[in-house]
């Protein structure tokens, strides 16, 4: 379920002013009255109904999320304000793998610079906000659920305990699911797309006095034997270790009416590997390591006609991967490389934004903020191998990034506007500045860093409209981004490519500029009370001056009807997409042919003893249909006929 909704503060809700419209996908409810139909889909799925986010596919777990048709190295992903990085130099460990559905209670988007409170972005950003319990006095409660799918014999299981008295709380989570290979339309296996997993996540919290309450929380993920069909090695192992210590403060002064800081340190470890694979060209291991350490203090209160909020925040990151190659031949030396050459990242932000509430109909947003980032790096070994690349190289990099935007909006009883500029710039990432020989499966192409570039900018020029009657509802929005200095691989004939069979080695460089533009609309109509009617349509369009930019979306669609009444609720929905007709060739994309898909689900809730009883059924991709998106690494196909059921027991 997707719901547009308000990220100010309480002061704000209360008045009549007009609102930003921000994005918020609500992913979870406490009450079983909550109808979505699939409540343990994974997060990729929910994250999907946005029409802001693509999920880059490169098999059936974790998917990368694209955010205005841009990869994770122009995002910012959080989780409840906390910088992570993966740590996989083939992105197979994006931010989102590392919570589960059933902890979440809700993801925050922003787009573009409205996205920065946290640090450079140019696409925009998403928080992953997790469910925790108050001080209420409620006592304890829970609930159990279960779930399984035909496709791929998903196993899902896990349990949600939370106690509340008077001045403590404690809420704990645990999700397993296990997975075997699943099957295209027509009944085709997809080899090495199993995976299994599990998830714990606890919080406490405490309260100080009425004011005042400290809480600590810690998320432990687990993954093995993960496989990836759409690239040429698998994951042994994929865990992250999250762990944070925060203090809030409500109604600090008639000004600054809440203030919240927080520390915190994650360790994630991705270990790929191909042992499972019966005839590859030479053996290899690949593992990477991440740890980060950080803070932030959020403040926001308001002042005459002004709705201000500011962040100060900061982190340490360090980042490591190499890889081993093994010979088949017995007489030839393994070779060992380091492909992340334990690069150290320093890096310091504060981010403003004020909202000025002119009148009953007019309002404005301005932001603004300022970054410090420092590189190291710091094995001698990955810095020496630089060096042949970079003769002059330095261990440190110092880099400045900034951000501004501002928008006017307009809302009477059944319009809202927005309009919206900005600007914003963002360092390379550590795989753009210092990966060494990185194979990239989509275009077969190695990879090597170069710290010398820009910072990559961007303009944008954003617009939404929102009209809202008792039975009707639309909403359309654009927005166009223009990236001076663009980061993007351009070969070097002039090296030696080091994975075999790749096509030869690009060096990570800069193009004058590129440029992106979406389009989207959302549409619901309620028929009767119980019954309504919803579309959506969605189109993107990327461009170089040389070609089209890969993985953009080509004109996408969607309908559904639902039928909603107490605790029943059934839908039906369809959705699909238009032949590419822009696609990146010279990337190692090919077209991506049309479809459409069909799905039904039925939910219905029971009252046993006084314990509510959610179950929740239904079958995606009805007709079987054999199909792969723009999305999908490769063209792997995706899922055929499934059918899933799903039960959560509350008590």
């Amino acid at each position: 379920m997707v719901e547009a909704q308000s990220d100010m503060d309480t002061l704000e809700d209360k008045s009549k002013s007009p609102k930003v419209l921000e994005e918020v996908i609500i992913t979870g409810k406490n009450n079983l009255s909550n109808k979505q139909t699939k409540i343990l889909s994974s997060l990729d799925s929910y994250l999907e109904s946005n029409a802001a986010i693509n999920m880059i596919k490169r098999g059936a777990y974790a998917g990368e999320p694209f955010i205005n048709g841009m990869a994770t190295e122009r995002s910012l992903i959080t989780i409840d304000g906390m910088r992570i990085y993966g740590a996989c130099t083939d992105k197979m460990d994006p931010i989102t793998s590392y919570v589960e559905i059933t902890n979440l209670s809700k993801a925050n988007i922003q787009s573009g610079q409205s996205g920065a409170q946290h640090g450079a972005t140019i696409a925009g950003s998403i928080d992953l906000v997790r469910k925790h319990s108050e001080c209420n006095n409620t006592g304890f409660k829970g609930n159990v659920f279960t779930g399984i799918e035909s496709n791929n014999f998903q196993k899902i299981i896990g349990t949600k305990l939370q106690y509340s008295g008077c001045d403590f709380y404690t809420d704990f989570d645990f999700t397993f699911r296990d997975a075997d290979n699943y099957k295209a339309g027509g009944g085709a296996e997809i080899l090495y797309s199993q995976f299994r997993k599990y998830n714990l996540s606890g919080m406490a919290g405490y309260k100080l006095n009425d004011k005042q309450d400290i809480a600590a929380s810690v998320i432990y993920d687990h993954a093995t034997d993960v496989g990836y069909p759409a690239l040429p090695m698998d994951v042994s192992m994929a865990k992250a270790f999250i762990t944070s210590l925060q203090h809030s403060f409500h109604e600090v002064n008639r000004h600054i009416h809440y203030w919240e800081s927080k520390i915190y340190y994650n360790h994630v470890t991705h270990i790929m590997d191909d042992s499972k694979r019966p005839i590859v060209p030479i053996r290899m291991d690949m593992p990477g390591w991440t740890n980060t350490a950080g803070f932030y203090s959020f403040i926001n209160g308001s002042y005459k006609k002004h709705l201000w909020k500011m962040n100060l925040s900061g982190h340490f990151n360090k980042s490591l991967a190499e890889m081993t190659m093994y010979s088949n031949n017995t007489n030839n030396k393994d070779m060992f490389m380091l492909t992340w050459p334990d690069v150290r990242t320093y890096f310091s932000n504060l981010f403003i934004e004020d909202k000025v509430l002119w009148n009953e109909n007019w309002s404005s947003v301005f932001t603004a903020g300022a970054a410090i980032q420092y590189n190291n790096i710091s094995d001698t070994l990955g810095y020496e191998t630089l060096k042949i690349f970079y003769p002059n190289l330095q261990h440190n990099h110092l880099r400045w990034l900034n951000n501004i935007g501002a928008k006017l909006m307009y809302a009477n009883n059944h319009w809202t506007h927005q309009f919206g500029l900005a600007y914003g710039n963002r360092a390379p990432s550590v795989s753009e500045g210092y990966g060494f020989y990185l194979f990239n499966s989509f275009d077969r192409w190695d990879y090597i860093g170069n710290p010398y570039m820009k910072n990559e900018s961007s303009f944008e020029i954003s617009e939404s409209s929102t009209f809202n009657t008792k039975r009707f509802s639309a909403k359309a929005q654009i927005n166009y981004f223009r990236m001076n200095h663009y980061i993007i691989g351009i070969p070097d004939t002039t090296l030696t490519s080091m994975t075999i069979g790749a096509n030869g080695v690009k060096i990570y460089d800069q193009l004058p500029n590129a440029d992106l533009f979406n389009i989207g609309l959302n549409m619901t109509y309620r028929i009767l009370s119980p019954l309504s009617i919803s579309s959506k349509f969605i189109y993107r369009l990327g461009k170089t001056q040389q070609t089209s930019l890969p993985q953009i979306q080509p004109f996408t669609y969607g309908a559904a009807i639902k039928y909603e009444q107490k605790t029943f609720a059934t839908e039906i929905s369809m959705e699909g997409a238009l032949a590419q007709t822009t696609y990146g060739s010279e990337f190692g994309e090919t077209k991506a042919p049309a479809y459409t898909i069909f799905n039904i689900g039925i939910s219905k809730s029971f009252l046993l003893n006084k314990h509510e009883l959610g179950l929740r059924g239904g079958i995606e991709n009805i007709l079987d249909a054999n199909y792969s998106t723009f999305a999908d690494w490769n063209r792997i196909p995706r899922m055929g006929r499934n059918l899933y059921l799903n039960f959560v027991w509350k008590f």
